[in-house]
């Protein structure tokens, strides 16, 4: 007789779908999302493997890093369950290729996440409770709360019965290049995503002067001129709008003429250093608090 297929059923689903909820209750700086991750895929690991041994070893893979939008989490679960859910059955899907899979796609799905529900959901939804709550109606708060949820739900069930389906097919094909293709393509994707965030993101800013050169009359607002109280605030708004600047000297800093150059250059090279010394493995916790410590010292210094 041959071997029953282990099958993940949908109660098994569900309680993934819900324990993601909590994706980011154990965040932390060195892996992030690891931990909410593997205790999401809990129920699916006890489904499809028996032993002790087996357990432990699926949680040991999922306890790498991780870590995307919490929402868009969800198609990455799906994909993972039906990977592993081949892997008990015997299929030739290895830590590599599961492993291949989460992290192509966790990249460009974070840069998806943001826009979508952080800027455009979410706050279409506050206006419309806040504007309920400003004419006094209780509605307002209520509103927002239940169709928020019903919207958060809704999409990361979805996604994870899209992403488990998708998966099955990934993990038929692993022979015919398939995964790779996907994994490259989303790597690409990920990469020029990752690379638009990097000049909005980090930040890092150079404060020597270079040059201070007093303006002539009639360039900068002179405040000793302006008549007292509201009007003098009002002249002083009016001249500015009109063009001129608040002081009577034009401070110019190396940034000013780093920007006019290559604006992001400097969080450029940093990302570069910590991609580096990532590279060389170094662990991000030294690294995040060998950048607190520069921070600090270049700002004692006056060179930031």
């Amino acid at each position: 007789m041959a071997d029953v297929k282990i099958k993940l059923t949908k109660r098994d689903r569900v309680s993934v779908w819900w324990r993601s909820t909590f994706l980011q209750g154990s965040w932390n700086y060195e892996r992030m999302q690891n931990g909410g991750w593997a205790y999401s895929l809990i129920p699916a690991i006890k489904r499809l493997y028996k032993t002790k041994e087996d357990r432990a070893a699926a949680l040991k893979r999922h306890m790498v890093f991780f870590n995307t939008h919490p929402y868009l989490a969800s198609p990455i679960l799906g994909v993972t369950m039906a990977l592993e859910e081949d892997r008990a059955n015997g299929a030739p899907v290895d830590d590599i290729a599961i492993q291949g899979v989460k992290v192509g796609m966790m990249g460009p799905l974070a840069g998806v996440g943001d826009p979508v529900f952080w800027f455009t959901v979410r706050p279409i939804l506050g206006a419309l409770g806040a504007s309920l709550a400003m004419s006094g109606s209780i509605m307002g708060p209520i509103i927002f709360f239940i169709a928020w949820n019903i919207i958060r739900m809704a999409f990361t069930w979805y996604t994870q019965e899209f992403g488990y389906k998708a998966g099955a097919a990934i993990s038929k094909d692993l022979s015919g290049g398939l995964l790779q293709k996907v994994t490259k393509g989303a790597t690409i994707l990920g990469m020029f995503i990752l690379g638009s965030l990097i000049n909005r993101w980090v930040v890092v800013k150079f404060t020597p002067v270079v040059s201070r050169v007093k303006q002539s009359a009639g360039a900068f607002i002179d405040w000793d001129k302006l008549p007292k109280g509201a009007a003098g605030i009002k002249e002083a708004l009016t001249q500015q709008a009109a063009g001129r600047t608040l002081d009577q000297f034009k401070v110019t800093t190396l940034q000013d003429n780093l920007d006019e150059l290559i604006p992001g250059l400097a969080g450029l090279l940093v990302t570069f250093l910590c991609m580096w010394l990532l590279k060389k493995g170094v662990s991000p916790i030294i690294i995040i608090f060998g950048l607190f410590a520069a921070g600090i010292i270049l700002h004692v210094l006056n060179i930031m």
